[in-house]
């Protein structure tokens, strides 16, 4: 079994209250609260976390624990609790014998009470702890009841606790609780059921990673957000499993007590569900109404069942009381009980969707597959689309062995359709693949021929590359090449149009353009047909990475509109994922949070999941961007978590990638970029494949290996320049530079800037040219040009900062910090540095520059200690020379000196050695003395410093 959480989730509130009370009876004002809820809603977990509250306040704290035999057992719970202050209560009981019944319980209820008073008066205040209040004697509860009065004058609070699904007409406590809460002498606080939002939380906690939410959302529905159960479920990994034998048998032990009739009654309505209707209930049993009005009013009573306002339907309190006592069923019963919920339901006109289920459980598969079929497409025209995948399945489960093939391929096609809609890949790409291949072996190679767009959909977002794609698509082309009727050019367009896309996704924006200008010669004149929309989609996002911005962007909207308008769900979710992950990728903003955000809106109201999780991880992407890092962080973890596509995947991974970088986390970032760049060379896509190349070759330069990060930075431009592509080539302009500088390889660092600016220049795409400027500001202050160097590293850093582009932007801040010390403006120098330290800061960012490149100021943002933005994350202050800030930097002897600036020219120990007249041991001491005052660990960071300190 799973340890139980290791936080508390959803009782910030309850906390809260708590910390007031304690803070009050530690003033002298004590008080009686009660923390109520049903049984595994988490009172203990609760009591133990204000326990060591109290415990650290200074409070003593004393507990006890009731027990159902205690209720015979007088006094057992405060004796206990006495016991634990030392208080002797054998003389208290004995006196308690003298005289008459009533005068003895008097004697020993004052007695109890005086003795739990004196025990709390003290010079340190008190906790008192008493669990399972619902099982108490009725003396400790008389107890209690005459000391609650005396509690506002004593530094004493008495928390207990009872479960609210125990108090029945008839149990002790009931009255006692009423008359207490009435008078004023104690306050109730009630422990609800966590929302879905919690459950997940405290899945999350429990399983120590992010869940998906469908697996959350599963663990809600079965649980009712009750922690306990949430764990139970937990622990039996499939969250749809059966109960766990706990939790079944608490039910039934519970339902032994129930009468027959109720009982019996009980497990009928479970047959119905976890809601019931007392019409439909009454049908089944053939029962009169006398008796199930007893049965029901029994079962609300012992909290098995709660009524609606209505009045004539009922819920079981919990999932897991339906889900047990169903179980209980003897199997012939039950299938009898499903077949006649089935009739009933039929005749009173319930849903197919009901009507089906009951009869697949009560084994008459025929009329299951009929009805189950007519409920499936009522729930693909309402876009639910998760209950039409299992409807259809279960479609597929009750069909009959002689199915026409023309009608299993039709069941197939539909069933795939859906899966895809709802992210399960796996099971839809196999479906569809069924499906064409039944097609063609029935020699029906026309509708072979519709499934296959479809199908290269679904094995695109399973990592299939390019070429198996297009092979698929141009097979059903040869397919129907020798058709020309009306549907075979409506199927071959549509062939044609998802040819496009395929290029289109791998940026060959000339082949795309091509094949997309041929579908668009078969199409149909509906202006609002799915094939339209399609195109629309495609052919705008290859005009706006061609540069061509406002055309595109229109193009894409408009496809947007008219699927919308249609009803088209597939069509406006693809539209919504195209403009708004082009939006995130060519550095538009503003542009990308809009339409990603309503893109997931509308995705979420049609249940077009895939989609939706793609367009999540673009927007963490936006907020990796951005500079909003916990977002960021937060929003790829659910994508990487619930998105089930290949796609979202490596999105979610960049991001995640990026993110361990900035923080210094070269390990995390290097394994999430690793990963994505397999997922993506597999399909061999430039979208998915360069931004990883670009996050390792950041890793690389953070790392001062720069050779490493030219090889990953020229097979990022290589990929790029095979389709003249300048959106996913223009971050490594400024990481290329970089990596030529830190080899001291200025003419590398040249060509580097001449090769990426052609393809930059060639597209003019705005969002990217930013880059220019930035490289060749790197390349001039390298030279010593710092005039050059500082309009240049100026306009890059406005660039950014318009763009809100994070990254470049807080580098750009930092380099003409640097600009501003070589040249000599250490005013500027200061307020620049501290300027990029406050920014990384605020999005917690600990590296951002390459120790080759260190801050020339030490920086600090307020309250943070003074550190420089520098490989590693580690504090860097000796990176840096002595400054016009006055900081404390390291001091170096003459000699010292001179063996770092021969080091800053290249020369080796023994070239140092005959230059000074030293012998190579001695110029090794020098060195190691120099790392160890500048905090370094290699040479380029002392060729860096002398560099800087000339």
């Amino acid at each position: 079994m799973r340890a139980p959480s290791p936080v508390l989730v959803g009782r910030d509130d309850l906390l809260a209250l708590a910390d007031r009370r304690l803070a009050a009876t530690a003033g002298g004002r004590g008080e009686l609260l009660f923390l109520a809820g049903e049984a595994g809603i988490g009172k203990t977990r609760l009591l133990t976390e204000i326990a060591g509250r109290a415990v650290a306040s200074g409070f003593t704290v004393v507990g006890a624990a009731a027990f159902p035999a205690d209720a015979d057992v007088a006094a057992g719970l405060i004796t206990d609790a006495l016991s634990s202050f030392g208080t002797p209560t054998a003389e208290l009981l004995r006196q308690s014998h003298d005289g008459d019944s009533h005068r003895q319980r008097r004697l020993l209820v004052t007695g109890l009470a005086d003795a739990l008073a004196e025990a709390g008066a003290g010079p340190q205040p008190v906790l008192i702890t008493l669990e399972d209040l619902h099982w108490a004697d009725d003396v400790t509860l008389q107890t209690l009841a005459r000391l609650a009065h005396r509690l506002p004058g004593l530094p004493l609070l008495i928390i207990g606790t009872y479960r609210s699904d125990e108090l029945y007409p008839r149990v002790p406590m009931r009255e006692w609780r009423t008359r207490l809460l009435n008078q004023r002498h104690a306050e109730e606080a009630r422990l609800s059921r966590l929302s879905p939002a919690d459950t997940a939380a405290l899945a999350t906690a429990i399983s120590d990673r992010v869940l998906p939410a469908t697996v959350t959302g599963a663990i809600f529905a079965r649980s009712d957000g009750i922690p306990l159960h949430v764990e139970e479920f937990l622990a039996t990994v499939d969250a749809e499993a059966a109960l766990p034998d706990t939790l079944a048998e608490a039910v039934l032990a519970r339902a032994a007590s129930l009468s027959a009739a109720a009982r019996s009654l009980a497990g009928t309505a479970s047959v119905i569900g976890r809601s019931f209707d007392v019409d439909l209930l009454t049908a089944i049993t053939g029962e009169r109404p006398d008796p199930i009005d007893d049965g029901l009013r029994e079962l609300a009573e012992r909290f098995f069942i709660q009524p609606h306002a209505d009045g004539f339907t009922y819920d079981f309190r919990h999932a897991l009381i339906r889900d047990a006592l169903h179980a209980d069923l003897p199997p012939l019963r039950r299938r009898e009980l499903h077949a006649r919920a089935a009739e009933a339901a039929l005749a009173a006109g319930l849903s197919d969707a009901f009507v089906s289920d009951q009869y697949e459980r009560a084994h008459r598969p025929a009329e299951a597959h009929r009805h189950a079929l007519t409920a499936a497409a009522a729930a693909v025209r309402i876009s639910a689309h998760r209950e039409a995948v299992e409807l259809y399945r279960r479609a597929l489960r009750t069909a009959p062995a002689g199915l026409p093939v023309d009608e299993s391929a039709a069941l197939l096609t539909a069933l795939g359709g859906e899966l895809a809609a709802v992210d399960e890949n796996s099971e839809a790409a196999e479906t569809l693949l069924t499906a064409y291949r039944m097609r063609l072996e029935a020699g029906d190679a026309l509708s072979a021929a519709a499934v296959a767009p479809q199908l290269v959909a679904v094995c695109h977002l399973l990592g299939a590359g390019l070429e198996q794609r297009t092979g698929l698509l141009r097979e059903g082309l040869d397919l129907i090449a020798s058709r020309t009727d009306e549907p075979a050019q409506e199927i071959r367009a549509g062939l044609h149009a998802a040819l496009s896309a395929a290029y289109m996704l791998d940026r060959r924006l000339e082949e795309a353009t091509e094949v997309g200008v041929l579908a668009e010669a078969f199409k149909v004149e509906d202006c609002d047909h799915p094939l339209r929309c399609h195109l629309g989609g495609t052919l705008g996002s290859i005009l706006v990475f061609a540069g061509r911005m406002h055309e595109g962007w229109q193009m894409l909207a408009n496809a947007i509109g008219r699927a919308r308008r249609g009803g088209l769900e597939a069509e406006a979710a693809r539209g919504y994922r195209m403009i708004g992950s082009s939006a995130s990728v060519l550095v538009e903003y503003d542009l990308a949070r809009l339409w990603l955000s309503e893109g997931i809106e509308y995705a979420d109201s049609v249940e077009r999941f895939n989609d939706r999780h793609y367009m999540a991880a673009h927007l963490a992407h936006v907020d990796w961007a951005e500079g909003a890092w916990p977002a960021a962080e937060a929003g790829a973890a659910r994508a990487l978590a619930d998105g089930q596509g290949i796609t979202t995947r490596i999105t979610a991974l960049h991001v995640l990638g990026y993110v361990a970088l900035g923080r210094g986390s070269f390990d995390t970032a290097d394994d999430c970029m690793r990963e994505a760049a397999a997922l993506g060379e597999a399909m061999g896509e430039l979208q998915r494949i360069s931004p990883a190349w670009w996050g390792l070759a950041s890793i690389a330069l953070l790392r001062d290996e720069p050779a490493e990060a030219i090889g990953w930075c020229e097979r990022g431009y290589e990929a790029s320049a095979k389709v003249r592509d300048a959106a996913y080539v223009f971050p490594y302009v400024v990481t290329g530079v970089r990596a030529y500088l830190a080899k001291q390889d200025l003419t590398g660092a040249r060509d580097w800037l001449r090769r990426t600016g052609e393809l930059l220049r060639d597209r003019e795409i705005p969002g990217t040219l930013g880059a220019l400027d930035h490289g060749a500001g790197l390349v001039h202050l390298h030279e010593g040009q710092t005039g050059k160097a500082r309009v240049e590293l100026e306009r890059a850093a406005e660039f950014w900062r318009g763009r809100r582009r994070f990254w470049e932007g807080t580098q750009a801040v930092a380099d003409q910090a640097r600009c501003a010390y070589r040249s000599r403006r250490p005013g500027d120098a200061a307020r620049l540095s501290a300027q990029a330290a406050a920014e990384a800061a605020a999005a917690g960012a600990v590296v951002l520059i390459p120790a080759g490149a260190a801050l020339p100021l030490p920086v600090a943002a307020p309250g943070r200690p003074r550190s420089f933005a520098t490989a590693g994350g580690a504090p860097r202050a000796s990176l840096s020379g002595p400054g016009p800030s006055g900081a404390n930097l390291p001091e170096l002897t003459a000699r010292e000196r001179e063996v770092a600036g021969l080091i800053g020219e290249g020369a080796t120990n023994r070239e140092i050695a005959a230059a000074l007249s030293i012998s190579p041991k001695t110029v090794s001491a020098h060195v190691e003395h120099i790392l160890t005052k500048l905090s370094a660990s290699r040479r380029a960071q002392i060729a860096t410093w002398a560099a800087t300190h000339r």
